[in-house]
C-alpha cells in the first residue's frame, strides 16, 4: 500500500507504469530497502542534491526526504550523514544534521541515494529534458560501494537518478527520453516514486512499521521546504524560487504525507 501511495503520478511522467513493471519483478522492494537500514543502522552516507540546468542550481526534491532518513536512522540509535551541495548544507544547517564533504564509502554500513543525478551510458548525468549536468556529481560514492560490498539504496522518480541502472530498460521503455537520460548506476535496492522525496518517507514509514514506531511524527516538510528556498533552492520543475516541489503545491505534499501517517498508524 504505502509502494502503491508514493508511486502516485500526480506529475504524469511515467512512473506509475515503471512502477509496475518494477513490482512485478521485485514486489518487496520497500521492505527490503528498510532491511538494509535495520541490519546496517551504525553510520549511514544519505546523498542527496540534483542541479537543474541551465543554472545548475539544486532543486527542492531530495534534500527533505534526505532529512527525513537521516532523522530516523538516528531516532534508531544509528548516525547518519548527509553528502549534498553546500547551498543544500547552508539550508539544513538549522535542522541538526551532520553533513560531510569528502565521505570515503568504506566507512559506512549503509548509503542511500535520494533524487542523486547518475551518469548514463555516455558518462554524462542529465535532466529529464536531457540537458547535460555542468556540475560535479555523487554518483561515484555508490559505484565504489559496489566494489567494496557495500549496502546501497537509490530512490528517484524520473529514471536519470543514482540507482535506476538497476532497471534501466524500464526506464528506456517508459520514460520520456529515457534512452538519452537513463541512469546506469545500480543500487542493491530502488525505490521508485513520483516524486523522490515521497519515496524517502514511504522507506521512513516502512521502518517505522518494521520497528513499531512512528518516526516521521513531528516532521514538517513545509518548513524544511521554506528553508530550502531561503538559501536559494529551487523547484526542479517551474525553475524557480517557490516553496514547491516538482511543480507540486505544498497542500498536495502534505495531504500525501497526512495519508501515508495514517498508514504508520493503522498497522503499529
Amino acid at each position: 500500500m504505502i509502494a502503491h501511495l508514493v508511486n502516485t503520478d500526480i506529475g504524469g511522467r511515467g512512473i506509475l507504469s515503471l512502477y509496475l513493471d518494477y513490482r512485478r519483478r521485485n514486489f518487496n522492494f520497500l521492505r527490503n530497502a528498510a532491511e538494509i537500514i535495520l541490519k546496517n543502522p551504525e553510520k549511514v552516507l544519505v546523498v542527496t542534491g540534483f542541479p537543474i540546468p541551465p543554472r545548475n542550481v539544486p532543486e527542492t526534491d531530495g534534500p527533505p526526504g534526505a532529512l527525513a532518513i537521516a532523522k530516523a536512522v538516528e531516532r534508531m540509535g544509528g548516525r547518519a550523514e548527509i553528502l549534498s551541495y553546500p547551498e543544500v548544507e547552508a539550508a539544513l544547517g538549522e535542522f541538526n544534521v551532520n553533513f560531510v564533504r569528502s565521505p570515503r564509502p568504506e566507512d559506512y554500513s549503509a548509503i542511500v541515494a535520494v533524487e542523486t543525478p547518475g551518469r548514463g551510458k555516455d558518462g554524462k548525468a542529465r535532466s529529464m529534458s536531457g540537458i547535460p549536468v555542468e556540475r560535479d556529481i555523487f554518483d561515484w560514492v555508490f559505484i565504489e560501494a559496489k566494489e567494496l560490498g557495500i549496502p546501497t539504496i537509490g530512490i528517484g522518480d524520473g529514471g536519470n537518478e543514482v540507482g535506476m541502472g538497476k532497471i534501466k530498460d524500464l526506464v528506456v521503455k517508459h520514460i520520456p527520453k529515457g534512452e538519452l537520460i537513463a541512469s546506469t548506476v545500480e543500487t542493491d535496492e530502488l525505490i521508485t516514486s513520483a516524486v523522490s522525496n515521497w519515496g524517502a518517507y514511504g522507506l521512513v514509514a516502512q521502518l517505522s512499521i518494521e520497528t513499531g514506531e512512528n518516526l516521521l511524527s513531528g516532521w514538517d516538510e513545509r518548513e524544511v521546504v521554506r528553508a530550502l528556498v531561503r538559501a536559494g533552492i529551487i523547484d526542479g520543475v517551474s525553475k524557480r524560487l517557490e516553496g514547491s516541489v516538482d511543480g507540486i503545491p505544498m497542500e498536495i505534499h502534505e495531504e500525501m504525507f497526512k495519508v501515508l501517517t495514517s498508514l504508520i498508524g493503522f498497522r503499529l
